[in-house]
């Protein structure tokens, strides 16, 4: 059991982590259960996480899983769940099959309640962890427990039985042997089981019962999250983002955006796709949906690993995605994140010293129609093209984009070159080879290319890259059907996506954004499945903002 304390430990730090990354989202039903005798009336019903009655509204993180361990489709050939069933019971002399499943029923949920027990900075902090799983048989579930603590006792453990309002809790105190972290455990009423780490957290959880305005289900934002649960759902996570990063040790420099957040998985017939809600603290500024059929995309060549697409990059640095993208990096980090503009760009960010050119106001500010950008294989070295694609202003023609005339006042020779029946300007930088006058030749390093096609303005990389947004005879990223699948499965309207070929940008996306740490976070079998992701904000007002991501798997 010392091994299982242990690995609940890290469930719940891989958990909290995954749900920051995605990169990377009160019970509706619970109304029922808050009657004057909530002991026996607590139960799942309508496949939502009734063990939020047990838990602290102040709580770091909740992990729930709504559907039972047997037929729990969202990682069904990812990770070896008969495994993990199995180990958790190690050094116990117990069995999932013969003491667990006959009487497990359709919920486990897992919750940081507090980031320490005690709350004494003396003697170090020590989480509170709290276990609750559904039961279809209370009296089996009390047997099971009984024979666990007997099987402790005889490793080296003192037994503890107290009745707390109503309610036997049982627990030990380690003295010799193995084990060296104490347990507690009871059975509510016919419906839970509870297991923590210490006897003042099944207290709590009895009183949070018993007082339903302390509990997480009469928290508001999460009534509000619950209700927009899809009935497909088949796990979520719950987050107190400020108790999350207090668990963490961060002091945040400045307060959070958002204050709670909620992240669903809903197994999809081509993958999986994980929604999440996150709650303001104070407005956030309204988002420019983008249009369903985006018309950039028709000059992004089909071989591209990685693809943005939205509309008005104006803004950008004040928009939803870059104010998600700084409450990751926070809350991930305890530090203020980047700007978005740096991070979601750098695969541009070189064009500032190659080009001289300043990206925010030579290009984003004057960007408030659709666009797309694009990282593509460059089979000559490791660093990958680039396409970027983006509308002329409809309302304001002088917001053009006049970088031929940037890159000639900086030393660049803009030369007009025929490709595939267009004319595009060249941007090259000459210089000089030999030593001796007469042995001198001169030699162009092309840095870049622009077009201009109907209201359309096409920068390139190199000319190759041109070549192949140009090329009407390759099929376009707009057709490609993994694409298609995924762009299928995120809601409408929206306001834009970030689309990752996995095989394809795996390795430039792992070295750019290593606080992603996809192969150690989602693990290695998942990876082997997974084709694309893709990621996008939709559904957003002043104080919520609603974004998802969908894998893609291979079947």
């Amino acid at each position: 059991m010392k091994k299982a304390i242990s690995r609940q430990q890290s469930l719940f730090r891989l958990a909290a982590v995954t749900i920051m990354m995605l990169l990377l989202t009160g019970i509706a039903g619970c109304n029922g259960l808050l009657n004057k005798n909530p002991l026996n009336t607590v139960g799942n019903s309508q496949n939502l996480p009734n063990a939020a009655v047990f838990i602290s509204k102040q709580a770091p993180a909740t992990v729930s899983m709504l559907v039972n361990p047997n037929r729990f489709d969202v990682l069904s050939g990812g990770i070896k769940l008969s495994k993990l069933k199995e180990s958790l019971l190690d050094n116990t002399g117990l069995e999932y099959k013969k003491d667990v499943q006959p009487w497990l029923e359709n919920e486990i949920t897992l919750a940081v309640t507090t980031d320490d027990i005690d709350r004494d900075k003396a003697n170090g902090k020590q989480p509170g962890y709290l276990t609750v799983l559904g039961t279809k048989d209370a009296s089996l579930s009390r047997e099971f427990i009984e024979l666990l603590f007997s099987k402790r006792v005889l490793t080296g453990t003192s037994l503890v039985v107290e009745q707390y309002k109503g309610v036997k809790l049982i627990s030990d105190i380690p003295q010799t042997g193995d084990i060296d972290k104490p347990l507690a455990a009871t059975v509510v009423g016919d419906n839970f089981v509870l297991f923590a780490n210490d006897i003042k957290i099944l207290r709590e959880a009895i009183n949070n019962l018993q007082a339903p305005g302390l509990s997480l289900a009469s928290l508001d934002n999460y009534q509000q999250a619950i209700k927009q649960l899809n009935d497909k759902t088949q796990a979520i996570t719950f987050l107190n983002l400020p108790s999350v990063a207090k668990w963490q040790g961060f002091n945040l420099s400045s307060p959070l955006t958002y204050n709670t957040q909620l992240i669903s998985l809903i197994p999809k017939s081509s993958g999986l796709f994980a929604e999440t809600s996150l709650f303001a603290n104070s407005s956030i500024p309204a988002a420019k949906n983008l249009s369903e059929e985006v018309e950039a995309l028709s000059y992004i060549p089909v071989d591209s690993g990685l693809v943005i697409a939205g509309r008005d990059l104006s803004n950008l640095n004040n928009s939803n995605l870059a104010l998600l993208w700084q409450q990751i990096t926070a809350a991930i980090s305890g530090e203020s994140g980047e700007d978005i503009s740096s991070q979601i760009t750098k695969p541009l960010a070189n064009l500032e010293t190659r080009w001289g050119i300043n990206l925010q106001e030579d290009i984003f500010s004057l960007v408030k129609e659709e666009y797309a950008i694009a990282l593509l294989p460059n089979n000559k070295n490791k660093t990958p093209d680039w396409v970027f694609v983006a509308k002329k202003s409809s309302t304001n023609p002088s917001d053009s984009l006049h970088l031929d005339e940037i890159a000639s006042k900086n030393g660049l020779t803009v030369s007009p070159i025929d490709l595939n029946e267009q004319t595009i300007s060249a941007w090259t930088q000459l210089t000089t080879i030999g030593n001796k006058a007469s042995d001198l030749s001169i030699q162009a390093k092309v840095l870049g290319a622009h077009t201009t096609i109907a209201d359309y303005d096409i920068f390139t990389s190199s000319i190759e890259a041109m070549d192949k947004s140009l090329n009407k005879q390759d099929n376009f990223f707009k057709d490609n059907r993994s694409f298609k699948d995924s762009i299928a499965a995120i809601p409408q309207p929206n306001q834009g996506y970030v689309y990752i070929d996995w095989d394809k940008s795996r390795n430039y996306i792992e070295s750019q954004l290593p606080i992603l740490k996809f192969a150690e976070i989602i693990g290695k079998p998942f990876l082997d499945k997974l084709q694309s992701f893709t990621i996008s904000s939709y559904d957003s007002n002043q104080k919520l903002l609603k974004a998802g991501v969908f894998f893609l798997l291979n079947e």
